[in-house]
């Protein structure tokens, strides 16, 4: 039997996978891809009859969902495409640095001060920001922000206002 005196576990995971496999004629317009390493959400789609060789061909047409930037590929109708588990999950917005950090606190009370006010953000100015959390602030609203993660990324995807608990 072996000596497993000294093994030393360094991190843990959930063991859920960040992408899943899906055949390439079942993805539809609005959904999710991996195009090039990167998640994107299909904007348009379109497939070509089969040719010579037997395979139809699916082209596909994405926005990555972090930096908004178009993404095209083009694959077999048969053939598996990568899936990326997007998670939405809402924070409180607590604070607005002076340098583009939000603080925000989750619904059991923890903080992160880790995300960063982003092209992709709506709003998305600094002063658009400022002027959400003023206005939330005086008539006794809380700001809530959605937070997209996928394939170990995380953006800070919308602002809104919502009632104060």
């Amino acid at each position: 039997m072996a000596d497993t005196g000294d093994v030393e576990f360094e991190t843990t995971q959930s063991g859920a996978s960040e992408t899943f496999p899906i055949q390439c004629s079942a993805l539809r317009k609005n959904g999710f891809v991996v195009v090039k390493g990167r998640p994107c959400k299909i904007v348009e789609m379109s497939t070509s009859k089969t040719g010579k060789h037997g395979h139809a061909k699916v082209h596909l047409v994405g926005l990555d969902i972090f930096t908004g930037k178009k993404c095209e590929d083009i694959c077999p109708s048969t053939h598996n495409m990568q899936v990326p588990n997007v998670s939405r999950k809402e924070f409180e917005v607590i604070d607005f640095s002076e340098d583009g950090f939000f603080t925000l606190m989750s619904e059991d009370g923890d903080t992160r001060d880790d995300l960063k006010l982003t092209d992709n953000c709506a709003p998305n100015t600094p002063d658009a920001v400022r002027d959400l959390l003023s206005a939330a602030e005086a008539s006794g609203e809380r700001v809530v922000a959605t937070v997209w993660k996928a394939l170990g990324e995380e953006l800070v995807k919308e602002l809104k206002t919502g009632k104060a608990n």
